[in-house]
């Protein structure tokens, strides 16, 4: 067997570099990286020991389904890897992955640490991003054995996970009906459940999250975040990233009306700096975010739940 890298690309290319850098080190060389590219133009990427193939796609509205899928159908592996852009791979990613694999028809979700501001400045480091990667407090942590059950669907993640590509391809991908932010990772993990594809946790196949300023809850994304939370409720019968919807109806963004919820108001510099990655933490967290606005206003939160 074989593996493939699949990343999607629009902007970071700096961090797309690293990812590259990354892969050159590896205990066990990758096949390939088919990056899937939504921007007008191709990166301009380092050598490599390994093919590099660039797909280039329609960047409108941000299709992240449709380029992960363009990814896997491009793959020439029978094993694939989704590596998000802003990762770098440690030097066990690939062999982790590929013996895993080898003993598993399942989704693999490796491990992710988060590194602070600066952290890339002098190069990939492993030892330095060792020291100073942080894991996310809303995230699991890694198995104490090899693999470990993930019991429930709503954790897929779409940052660093791996599958067989026969499998991929068998379940139809992601829904590429899901356009812009938000949804398709959950819709996936819905369908992984439905069909009995194990989802599991991955002891290594670690990778390391550059730093970039972004915000959670993405009150920027308001607008596709609540189309895709309603393309899973027409499909599923139920809502799904409710505590993004709950946060927004605190911050009056938007507001629930019977089983819908309708947009109010755009997001203004005041809900961006309540939102946005402090420059002093390796990552945003929706769940601080949102305890400080059910503070703010118990009355709401407490209606809000009610309904």
């Amino acid at each position: 067997m074989t593996l493939s890298i699949c990343t999607l690309g629009f902007g970071r290319a700096d961090h797309l570099a690293n990812l590259v850098h990354g892969l050159n080190r590896q205990d066990t060389r990758p096949a390939e990286l088919v990056v899937a590219v939504m921007q007008a133009e191709p990166y301009r990427l380092p050598d490599t020991a390994f093919p590099v193939r660039q797909i280039m796609l329609d960047a409108a509205d941000l299709p992240l389904a449709a380029a992960r899928n363009a990814a896997a159908r491009a793959a020439s592996s029978d094993r694939l890897v989704f590596l998000d852009i802003d990762c770098i791979p440690d030097p066990g990613f690939v062999t982790d992955y590929a013996e895993r694999l080898g003993e598993w028809d399942a989704v693999l979700m490796g491990e992710v640490l988060y590194l602070p501001k600066g952290a890339t400045e002098t190069g990939v480091d492993f030892a330095r991003f060792e020291a100073l990667g942080e894991k996310h407090s809303e995230r699991a942590g890694p198995p104490t054995q090899p693999t470990g059950v993930c019991r429930d669907y709503r954790c897929f993640w779409s940052l660093n996970f791996a599958m067989r590509r026969d499998r991929f391809l068998a379940l139809g991908g992601f829904d590429e009906r899901y356009r812009g932010y938000g949804g398709e990772d959950t819709d996936f993990g819905r369908t992984l459940a439905n069909a009995g594809v194990p989802i599991l946790w991955a002891r290594g196949a670690r990778a390391f999250h550059q730093y970039h300023t972004h915000h959670m809850p993405p009150v920027h994304h308001v607008d596709s975040v609540l189309a895709n939370a309603r393309r899973f409720r027409d499909k599923w019968g139920e809502w799904t990233m409710q505590h993004w919807l709950r946060a927004f109806v605190l911050m009056g963004l938007i507001e629930r009306r019977g089983d819908d919820y309708a947009v109010l108001r755009a997001p203004d510099p005041e809900d961006l700096a309540l939102t946005a990655q402090q420059s002093h933490r390796p990552y945003a967290s929706s769940a601080r975010v949102l305890e400080m606005l059910e503070a703010r206003q118990p009355a709401i939160a407490s209606s809000y739940a009610a309904a």
